[in-house]
C-alpha cells in the first residue's frame, strides 16, 4: 500500500497504541451470543460459552527469540489463559522455519522444547503447520493455546473494582531482562555488567521464569481473586494501563512497592532504559480484596514465588496515578516497549549487529502483543 493513502505517521514497532485498538477492536460485531469475552484492550483471552464450562483461547507469537522458542510459545499463551482462572488443555503452532538456515536438528529442537513445555502446564500439542518459508532470517510461531474454566471461576481484567489492593508476582521485567542479556550482553554499555549477572538474566526464561500459571493457581485457590493480567510488552506501566482502561477505573500505584529484579536494574540502568517500560512476562498482575490480599501473598510464599502489593485500585476520574518520594505524577505511558526502543537505537549507533535488530525486518520479542 501506498504511503500516500495513510493519513498518520507509520506505526512505531511494537503494540499499536491503546487508543488506537480500542478504537478498531470496538467496530468488531460479536454475531455469536456463545461468546461471552471477544476482542477488547487489555483482556488476554477470548471466551465462549460451551454449555456446562467456558472455553478459553488464545494466539500469540514468538518472533524473535530462537534460542528456546518452542518453549517460549507453548508459556507464553499458557499464561493468558491462567490469568483468566483456566486450565490450558490443547496447544497447537504454526511453524516457519528460515529457507536456508532449517534442517531437520532445528526442528527436532523446537518439536523437543514444545512438548516439555506442554507437559510442564498440562496441555498437548493437538496439530498446527509447518513449513519452510522465503524471506525468514530466524524461526518464527505462532501458537494456539485453548483450555477450559468452570463458570464460577472464570476472572477477567476488566473485574477489578475501586477499592481493591494491587498486587504483583515475583518481580519486573523478567523476560525484558532475558531478552537484553541475550542480545545486547556484549555491547559496550553492558560489558559493565558482572558475567555471574549476565549469566541469571539470561536464564531468567526458565528462572524465575516466564510462565505466571503457579502464580494464577494459587492465587485462585487461595482467594476471590477480581482481575488478573500479564503484563507482556510495554512492561508493568502498559499492564497497569491496560487494567485500568479494561475495568473502566484508577489506580494509585506507588513506586517504591515495585519489586525491580537486581538483575533488570542492572542491565536497564547500564542501557538507559526504564525498568516499568520493558517487556515484563513471568510477572502476575491481579486485584482482590484488601482482606483477602496476606492469603494470596501467603499462597505464593508456599510455592517458592514472592509477591507484593503496589497500589490500590481508584475511581476512574482519580486516573492512573504514581507516588513516590519526590511526589505523586501520572502512571507513565510507553509508545512502545523499551527493548523495541533499544533495538532502534542500537541499531542506528552500529551496536547491535545481529541482523533481527534491524528496523527493516520489523523485528521485536513478541510483535503484536
Amino acid at each position: 500500500m501506498e504511503r500516500s493513502t495513510w493519513n498518520a505517521p507509520w506505526l512505531a514497532l511494537g503494540k499499536p497504541p491503546l487508543e488506537v485498538m480500542e478504537r478498531l477492536l470496538a467496530r468488531c460485531a460479536i454475531r455469536d451470543p456463545r461468546v461471552i469475552m471477544g476482542p477488547r484492550v487489555g483482556e488476554d483471552a477470548a471466551v465462549v460459552d460451551l454449555g456446562d464450562r467456558y472455553l478459553v483461547a488464545k494466539v500469540d507469537p514468538i518472533t524473535f527469540v530462537a534460542e528456546e522458542i518452542g518453549w517460549y510459545a507453548v508459556h507464553v499463551n499458557a499464561n493468558d489463559l491462567a490469568v483468566r482462572g483456566a486450565r490450558p488443555a490443547w496447544f497447537l503452532m504454526t511453524l516457519l522455519l528460515p529457507e536456508g538456515r532449517a534442517d531437520e536438528a532445528m526442528l527436532t529442537t523446537i518439536f523437543a522444547q514444545v512438548e516439555e513445555a506442554c507437559r510442564s502446564v498440562g496441555a498437548t500439542l493437538v496439530g498446527g503447520h509447518t513449513e519452510v518459508t522465503q524471506g525468514l532470517d530466524r524461526p518464527i510461531l505462532a501458537g494456539t493455546m485453548l483450555g477450559e474454566v468452570e463458570k464460577d471461576r472464570l476472572v477477567t481484567t476488566a473485574g477489578a473494582r475501586v477499592g481493591d489492593a494491587v498486587l504483583l508476582s515475583k518481580g519486573i521485567a523478567i523476560e525484558g531482562t532475558s531478552i537484553l542479556a541475550r542480545v545486547f550482553g556484549e555491547t559496550p554499555a553492558a560489558r559493565g555488567i558482572d558475567r555471574e549477572t549476565q549469566e541469571r538474566a539470561r536464564g531468567f526464561l526458565r528462572r524465575p521464569g516466564v510462565s505466571v500459571l503457579p502464580d494464577a493457581q494459587a492465587a485462585t485457590a487461595s482467594a476471590r481473586v477480581h482481575a488478573m493480567h500479564d503484563p507482556t510488552e510495554g512492561g508493568l506501566a502498559t499492564g497497569l494501563a491496560e487494567l485500568a482502561l479494561a475495568a473502566r477505573v484508577g489506580l494509585r500505584i506507588e513506586r517504591d512497592a515495585i519489586p525491580i529484579l537486581p538483575e533488570c536494574a542492572a542491565f536497564c540502568g547500564a542501557l538507559g532504559l526504564d525498568p516499568l517500560g520493558l517487556i515484563a512476562s513471568g510477572a502476575l498482575l491481579l486485584t482482590c480484596d484488601p482482606s483477602e490480599a496476606d492469603g494470596v501473598l501467603a499462597a505464593w510464599r508456599a510455592q517458592g514465588i514472592e509477591g507484593s502489593v503496589i497500589g490500590a485500585v481508584t475511581p476512574p476520574d482519580a486516573g492512573t496515578r504514581l507516588v513516590g518520594q519526590s511526589g505523586e505524577e501520572p502512571l507513565p505511558r510507553f509508545a512502545r516497549d523499551e527493548v523495541a526502543r533499544l533495538f532502534d537505537a542500537q541499531f542506528a549507533k552500529g551496536e547491535c549487529h545481529d541482523p533481527a535488530c534491524s528496523p527493516a525486518l520489523g523485528a521485536h520479542p513478541r510483535v503484536g502483543r
